[in-house]
């Protein structure tokens, strides 16, 4: 699966630690070989959210994301504890 980044997720992404980083990494590789693992804990959001979809990184951290309509790529959006969220 490909993945694009958004430059917002990228800003995000280099202000996370080094722990929580490679976790971050970590999950990405279970993440393309299938989205829905059950490690990712992958869920569709409500509300303001709704056209997205989140997986965790570890207890605190997320990643929100969308699909292609082709669902050969995803797009990373968002990453960080549920601060994102608002």
């Amino acid at each position: 699966m490909d993945i694009v980044y958004s430059t917002k997720f990228g800003r995000e992404y280099k202000k996370l630690s080094k722990h929580i980083k490679a976790t971050a990494e970590q999950q990405e590789i279970i993440f393309r070989i299938n989205p829905f693992d059950q490690k990712l804990k992958t869920h569709k959001l409500n509300g303001k959210f709704n056209e997205f979809l989140s997986f965790s990184i570890g207890y605190k951290y997320r990643i929100i994301f969308e699909f292609s309509k082709d669902k050969k790529t995803a797009y990373f959006h968002s990453v960080g504890d549920h601060d994102i969220y608002q």
